[in-house]
């Protein structure tokens, strides 16, 4: 946006500084023309006058030397015919064109005394004349040649130091320009990044007031509302959990009733409906485990977007993953028994490190098994770590049904779950904390399909950063 509001301002900077040089140069142009004219323009009639004065003497002596004289001083030659004579000085002759037409106009009384205006890089002389003689009568014509070179060096020296100046009030314009955009646009990349701040870690640090007053208003006016939301999104997040935690109170005290009622009930029926009412009640607790869980991992998320846009933040321990996956691959082993999964863990790759939470990442690796195992019953799942270009990559995939392209972006959505599995025990909030939970570890979840069937679940971290405060 700067570049682009300076390219427009740069612009009318060069337009400006055309435009007045044009002025200038033109206003210098008629000025030497006007002051040339009216020194030959004095010559002229001095010579005319002399010109009279020598045809009623009937003595052209002095009139020559006069002309010889000023010829000598400004290198410009001069012709006057009389009605018996012709005398001239310097390089003018009645044979030049421009000189005959100039006589002929005189003769016929025609004064032609204007100069044509001053041109820095013309080249070329010009030519005045007039008659002299009684009111009645033309006694002769005067021709004066005007050399314009030494008005063209002075234009041209004008010239110059209007190009100087210009250029010099251009890069004091350009210089004030960008000042000026830098000093206006400030505020506005300040509150861009403060946007992108409150979209990525739900807050914002107070932004500075600076600027035109309009921009200080808006900057005053965001800061008060990324307050309000920061604010509410706090809010909601613990509304979550303590709604959630407080419901485990009644729900644990509702499990236990139905515990007592059914060691009352006597008939067949009545256990089936308490079964199913503890069922529906199992199925409400691993709701609220859930909804705790991803209450947790978000909140851990928004923590580690936060110190991750601090210049000083608390790293994350380096690990080796290893002893982590072998572990959870020991706890899931069980379930995959049961299910007739065959569950592998392979060598890890050399030096293979990640900056994340132990537990967390136990957490997350426990909860991809899981679904690995409930949602591809039978398949084969493998667990390893990757090394790549970036950094380390924590691999959990299987050969069982997978899912279609169009469900995996949906795959990370709160309570979402596919149409496919929906008779399969889950409350859809597995993958959503597994996502957050990379989040908060600076790292991110990836969902692939496998080829030729099955799915890929990569958690990718990059390379730790070494600790300098070691």
């Amino acid at each position: 946006m700067k570049f682009r509001v300076l390219g427009i301002l740069s612009l009318l900077v060069v337009i400006i500084v055309v435009t007045m040089s044009s002025v200038i140069l033109t206003s210098a142009s008629r000025e030497l023309t006007q002051e040339l004219q009216i020194n030959r323009v004095a010559a002229l009639n001095r010579f005319a006058q002399l010109a009279s004065d020598a045809a009623e003497d009937n003595d052209t002596t002095q009139l020559q030397r006069e002309m010889d004289r000023y010829s000598e001083l400004y290198g410009e030659g001069i012709l006057i015919r009389l009605q018996q004579q012709t005398i001239r000085s310097g390089s003018l002759s009645a044979d030049q064109p421009e000189v005959r037409d100039a006589l002929n106009r005189a003769s016929l009384n025609l004064s032609d005394t204007t100069l044509n205006p001053v041109r820095a890089f013309g080249t070329g002389g010009d030519i005045i004349s007039r008659s002299f003689g009684t009111a009645s009568q033309v006694l002769g014509e005067v021709v004066l040649e005007v050399d314009l070179d030494a008005a063209r060096q002075k234009l041209r020296e004008r010239w110059l130091a209007v190009v100087l100046a210009a250029v010099a009030l251009g890069a004091l314009l350009l210089l004030a320009a960008a000042r000026i955009t830098g000093w206006v646009l400030r505020p506005v990349h300040r509150l861009s990044r403060a946007v992108h701040e409150l979209e990525t870690t739900g807050k914002t640090s107070q932004l500075p007031e600076a600027g035109p007053p309009e921009l200080r208003e808006l900057s005053r006016s965001f800061t008060a509302m990324a307050g309000t939301v920061t604010d509410s999104m706090e809010s909601q997040r613990r509304l979550i959990a303590d709604t959630s935690h407080q419901l485990r109170n009644p729900v644990g005290a509702l499990r236990l009733r139905i515990d007592l009622l059914q060691l009352e009930l006597k008939s067949e029926p009545e256990k089936a409906a308490a079964a199913g009412v503890v069922e529906e009640l199992e199925r409400v607790e691993e709701m609220l485990d859930g909804v705790l869980k991803l209450a947790t991992a978000e909140h851990r998320a928004f923590e580690g977007a936060t110190r991750a846009d601090q210049a000083e933040h608390q790293r994350h321990a380096v690990i080796d993953p290893f002893p982590v996956l072998q572990g959870e691959v020991e706890r899931a082993a069980p379930a995959a028994r049961n299910a007739g999964s065959q569950l592998t863990l392979e060598t890890p790759a050399p030096e293979s490190q990640i900056a994340c939470d132990p537990d967390e990442l136990a957490h997350m690796v426990g909860e991809l098994l899981t679904n690995a195992i409930k949602y591809a019953p039978g398949a084969r799942i493998t667990v390893a770590t990757r090394q790549t270009q970036g950094g380390t990559v924590v691999v959990i995939s299987d050969d069982g049904p997978g899912l279609p392209a169009e469900q995996l972006a949906a795959s990370t959505a709160r309570f979402w779950r596919a149409p496919q599995h929906g008779k399969i025990p889950g409350n859809g909030l597995g993958m959503t904390i597994v996502e957050r939970l990379a989040q908060a570890n600076g790292g991110r979840l990836v969902l692939e399909r496998r080829s030729p069937h099955g799915l890929t679940a990569r958690l990718e971290f990059a390379k730790p950063e070494e600790d300098t405060h070691a």
